[in-house]
């Protein structure tokens, strides 16, 4: 048991890491600026695998010698628990006044009489009787509490390995002016991340509509509460077409068919308006993502295929709106920034390029950049720098328009399915009352002699053992012992 102790003492301390360090799993950029912040020492821990301690193979080992350590213990243990659990209290020793707790007294009373008493005052108490003696034992619950704490931590250690391997989580950002996600495949994941025996093909079909977004903040800018409002089908609404409202906030997930839908976070989506020299126009809205937290000033690019027939034309003249987008815009001369992450006269600094976008050539793409490597080859060129505010445009030298027409939010979900679950809470639930029980109960033993003098008389001895700890036996004896020898004389 020492060996498993020390074990989960270092599984907790390899867990640390996971809760102080950012993690590639939730958030690779905050990784990326810990590593740039610190140099060597954030190569290094990059290195041993502290930015995703819970995927290491030193964090598996110990998890897997735990498992392993609490099975070697629990098996000898279990055997040994049922056979005391059948076993009799032990025979009541020779001299009892050689025990920490030891009374006697005589009395009128025969043998018989005082050890007929004796039983029913032991009552709820383990007994065995013998020849003008009794022994009693009470507390064994307290080993039925230690090894329900011993089997519901291997429990949950089980339970969380299941949960790695069924399980998934993936992220997705929908728009939340009726945008929709459905849980059908995990190209529909903007990030998936399945349990080992997860290939995606089976997926829990259901849809969600983002009606709407609220965010509420205090006067620093900190968030004080997310919420959206949404609708959902799953099961037999997915065949009769009906939506069913939900309000999902940050700690208040959506549950439906066995997944959660989390709501993480949210950002904002510019609109823009290109009108082409031959007046066509295109509109057209892609979420850009936060620099700043705080402020919620964000960063990325808006793309339009011009419209032209001839194919080699048309990948010549794509345009890419790119940028800052300031909420709540604050000008320092010319340089735009944002004061507060909440929408106020928002506005947008953007460079406009013309060109070869390079998202013809087969290649993956970011859609919050442009390839800068078509920029470095001439291929893709600025055009055009401006500040607008909502409803402004500015205009390209070939008579091309581009008009900022306003913001709309975005919202950040999670899509989460552990079957484990359950379990999960089953066993730590265990694991609390297995371990209240084995600390407030204490085992103790309890014996009684009755011999009988030369004058007639009885001498009645007591006594009493802690076979854990002494705490509070001493008070419990002195009563036990004062009832049953209330009769001396």
């Amino acid at each position: 048991m020492r060996t498993a102790l020390i074990l989960l003492f270092l599984l907790a301390l390899a867990a640390m890491p996971g809760a102080l360090l950012p993690q590639l799993s939730l958030n690779a950029q905050k990784v990326d600026e810990y590593v740039a912040q610190h140099g060597w020492w954030g190569r290094f821990l990059l290195k041993l695998g502290f930015f995703e301690v819970y995927a290491t193979p030193w964090f598996a080992a110990i998890y897997l010698l735990l498992f392993v350590s609490l099975c070697g213990c629990l098996l000898p243990r279990t055997w040994e628990y049922f056979k005391q659990a059948r076993a009799k209290p032990v025979l009541t020793p020779r001299n009892l006044s050689r025990l920490p707790h030891h009374a006697q007294a005589e009395t009128d009373e025969s043998p018989d009489e005082v050890i007929a008493r004796a039983g029913k005052l032991l009552g709820g108490w383990r007994k065995n009787t013998g020849d003008a003696t009794i022994s009693a034992e009470r507390g064994f619950l307290r080993e039925t509490g230690n090894l329900v704490f011993h089997f519901a931590l291997l429990g949950l250690l089980v339970s969380f390995a299941t949960g790695k391997m069924v399980g998934y989580e993936g992220q997705v950002i929908v728009q939340a002016n009726g945008g929709q996600f459905c849980n059908g495949g995990i190209l529909n994941f903007d990030t998936f991340r399945p349990g080992l025996r997860v290939d995606g093909s089976d997926l829990t079909p259901f849809c969600v509509k983002v009606d709407g977004f609220k965010a509420e903040y205090l006067d620093n800018g900190q968030a004080k509460s997310y919420q959206a409002d949404i609708e959902y089908q799953s099961g037999a609404d997915l065949d009769a077409g009906t939506w069913r409202p939900f309000n999902v906030q940050v700690n208040k997930p959506l549950r439906t068919e066995g997944d959660r839908v989390y709501l993480l976070g949210h950002g904002y989506t510019p609109k823009f308006t290109v009108t082409f020299p031959n007046g066509v126009q295109r509109t057209n809205a892609t979420q850009w993502v936060p620099v700043d937290q705080f402020t919620l000033a964000s960063e990325g690019a808006t793309k339009f295929d011009p419209p032209l027939t001839d194919a080699e034309e048309r990948r010549k003249n794509q345009i890419a709106v790119t940028g800052l987008l300031a909420p709540s815009p604050a000008m320092h001369g010319t340089i735009l920034t944002s004061r507060f992450p909440a929408l106020n006269d928002p506005m947008v600094a953007i460079d406009v390029y013309r060109g070869d976008l390079g998202v013809d050539d087969g290649r993956g793409q970011s859609i919050f950049s442009i390839d800068q490597g078509m920029v470095e080859q001439g291929r893709l060129k600025k055009v055009a720098r401006k500040n607008l505010a909502v409803g402004e445009e500015v205009a390209l030298d070939d008579g091309t328009k581009v008009r900022f027409d306003g913001v709309n939010d975005w919202v950040s979900l999670q899509v989460s399915h552990d079957p484990s679950q359950v379990w999960v809470l089953i066993f730590a639930i265990l694991i609390i009352l297995g371990l209240g029980v084995s600390l407030t109960v204490k085992r103790r033993r309890f014996w009684v002699r009755a011999t009988r003098q030369d004058d007639g008389r009885t001498l009645v001895e007591v006594g009493g053992l802690a076979r854990t700890d002494q705490a509070g036996y001493g008070e419990e004896f002195t009563r036990l012992a004062a009832v049953l020898l209330s009769k001396e004389t």
